[in-house]
């Protein structure tokens, strides 16, 4: 038994590369990271839950990078004197019924704020507990800027939200629950975004989860502003916080959306903000209380939650014109987009040369499984030399909803897809390698769906290695280098970081190896970089270019297919591949490198190194002040 449990341990490990891999990666994780890297993998291979981070790894995390000495404090408050115009910061809690002695650890959090401006607005909702009501007076007698109202009647959160809104004074509000803390820099960095960019309206934070013995763990380190990830959960809260004026703008909280108001509320007030008014701060700035009664302790814990979240999401595709419908999907919310009547043509394009049995097996899958009714599947065929190849290719002719383009020369992905774009008869074009073999049959359907949705670009779908590991769930910029599939070799139903792996979100890119992009946006970047990235990275340089172009990249988990990788060209392992490698690699750290360094759908928090998703050592976040 401990002899098959130690084989396990090197596979999950290592794949096919058995245990001088496992050694020569754990040396390199030794060499960049330390003992701590070592851990780090142990705990994450242990785990079984893949992107759930070691609670003791990431208290050494905080140990490191998230203390705040006595010369940051100094520095902390000499900033702040410095303000031209300090902000008001209105702190809004609703109060029902806490324990005494997590409510006052709360209030104590804000009171020990190193940021002053701020005031504690506090609205009782008839908590049953005797004990509340003395804690609360006694507080507001303590301290001019705690304001308490006692509500003569029950309401329920939104409600009591609202009470407490109409005690603010300030100019910006911040949301907080009766039972959670913010560390002493919170609000202090709010207010240090709000000085240096006054166009902002929205910011929130990263955060974690403070259990009933007082130690965090959990940590989510978020993205920078994801719309797509924004409608499969609620990555804004917590810390969360508005401009005021955009919170009068939409009229606060709505009742009947108790458990997700917090969630209907951000939906609301991003339709009036716009992305470029919303902020990200990489910190960790909110401790979430886990309790049995908490929605942090899971979706479980209240399933109204979870009905008030879709309610909210339909309401918002309603508002904005999105034609579709928002779903519970079991670890965050699925936006199913309805396609137009009738549905675009769609012109599949898949390089290939000889490899008879990938070939037909891809294309098997497609016409056998696909329920997505209006494609063509253009075949470029570089150089194949193989009888047996050749007939299957020319038998394919025969459909009328294949051709065959004749592609002789020296393999050039990039360019074999430029080529086929050009003749392509469809609306929308997919880049499909001959290793692809079709899981879901609604993989197109779903693709496409996202893809003419206004202001997507590239759409990736959910790749699988043949015994059910993840291939592609998004690519990392930086990640390795260049670029890196994250969640790479996880279980295939693992929901991964925070629901990354299970969840609709965009990433700065996706890979090329089935891929869905309208033509229009396609030929916008001029497509493909045939000249300087012939083999690698063309994907990769491709989705930058649609970002650069104002577009966003999209990757879905509902679109799943196997993919054989590189089972027909084989790996860069000669001489004469090395070297091209490495000049395209030198030609996208020349072009991209600070896109590279700095990665807006990923955490600085969070590892280059690897592909599973650990802790950032270091930290790649500046210094506080």
């Amino acid at each position: 038994m401990k002899l098959r449990k130690a084989r396990s341990f090197v596979n999950r490990v290592a794949g096919d590369g058995g245990l001088r891999l496992v050694v020569r990666k754990a040396y390199g994780i030794f060499r960049r990271e330390g003992v701590a890297g070592i851990r780090s993998r142990i705990a994450w291979l242990r785990a079984g839950a893949p992107g759930v981070i070691d609670p003791v790894l990431y208290a050494e995390w905080v140990r490191r990078y998230d203390q705040v000495d006595d010369a940051t404090r100094a520095a902390i408050r000499e900033r702040i004197a410095g303000f031209a115009n300090p902000p008001l910061i209105s702190v809004v809690m609703p109060v029902y019924n806490p324990d005494p002695a997590w409510l006052a650890e709360a209030i104590e959090s804000i009171r020990g704020q190193l940021y002053p401006h701020w005031e504690l607005c506090i609205a009782d909702d008839v908590s049953t507990n005797p004990a509340i009501r003395p804690l609360l007076e006694r507080y507001a007698a303590q301290d001019p800027r705690i304001k308490v109202a006692f509500r003569q009647k029950n309401g329920h959160i939104s409600a009591a939200s609202n009470t407490a809104l109409e005690l603010v004074t300030g100019t910006w509000v911040a949301l907080f629950d009766h039972d959670d803390l913010l560390p002493e820099q919170a609000l202090y960095c709010v207010a240090d975004v709000i000085e240096r960019d006054p166009s902002i309206r929205m910011i929130y934070s990263d955060e974690d989860k403070i259990d009933g013995s007082g130690k965090r763990r959990e940590p989510y380190f978020k993205c920078d502003w994801n719309p797509d990830l924004f409608l499969s959960q609620n990555m804004f809260s917590h810390l969360g916080v508005f401009q005021k004026a955009l919170l009068d703008e939409v009229g606060g909280f709505r009742e009947g959306y108790e458990g997700s108001q917090d969630y209907d509320l951000a939906l609301r007030c991003v339709e009036r903000a716009g992305a470029a008014a919303i902020h990200h701060i990489p910190r960790v700035l909110y401790h979430w209380r886990v309790h049995a009664e908490s929605t942090s302790s899971g979706t479980d814990a209240k399933p109204y939650a979870v009905v008030a979240g879709e309610r909210a999401l339909n309401d918002h595709f309603e508002r904005t014109g999105v034609r579709g419908v928002a779903e519970y999907a079991g670890n965050g919310y699925r936006a199913r987009y309805a396609l137009p009547d009738p549905a675009p043509l769609v012109s599949l394009i898949i390089p290939t040369r000889n490899g008879l049995n990938l070939i037909r097996q891809c294309i098997t899958s497609i016409v056998g499984k696909t329920t997505y009714a209006r494609y063509e599947i253009i075949i470029v065929d570089n150089g194949s030399d193989d009888p047996d190849t050749l007939n299957y290719l020319a038998s394919l002719e025969n459909d009328v909803r294949f051709r065959i383009l004749r592609d002789d020369r020296p393999f050039n992905f990039a360019a074999l897809c430029n080529a086929a774009v050009e003749v392509a008869s469809g609306e929308v074009v997919g880049l499909v390698n001959n290793d692809i073999e079709v899981i879901s049959p609604d993989w197109l359907t779903e693709m496409v769906s996202i893809a003419l949705q206004p202001g997507v670009g590239a759409v990736g779908a959910k790749l699988l290695y043949p015994n059910d590991t993840v291939q592609h769930a998004g690519v990392v910029l930086g990640l390795g280098g260049v670029a890196g599939h994250v969640h790479k070799h996880i279980p295939r139903g693992s929901f991964g970081y925070f629901g990354r792996a299970s969840l609709i979100g965009a990433f700065s890119a996706v890979t090329a190896a089935c891929m869905i992009v309208r033509k229009a946006a396609y030929r916008e970047v001029a497509g493909m970089n045939e000249r300087d990235l012939g083999v690698a990275f063309n994907d990769i340089d491709f989705c930058l270019r649609l970002l650069k172009a104002g577009y966003r990249n999209v990757w879905t988990p509902y679109a799943e297919l196997y993919h054989h990788e590189s089972a027909t060209r084989g790996y860069e392992d000669d001489p004469v591949k090395q070297a091209r490698f490495d000049g395209e690699t030198e030609y996208m750290q020349k072009h991209w490198g600070e896109l590279l360094r700095n990665d807006s759908s990923y955490s600085p928090n969070l590892t280059l190194n690897e592909e599973d998703i650990g802790l950032a050592w270091p930290s790649r976040v500046g210094a506080l002040v």
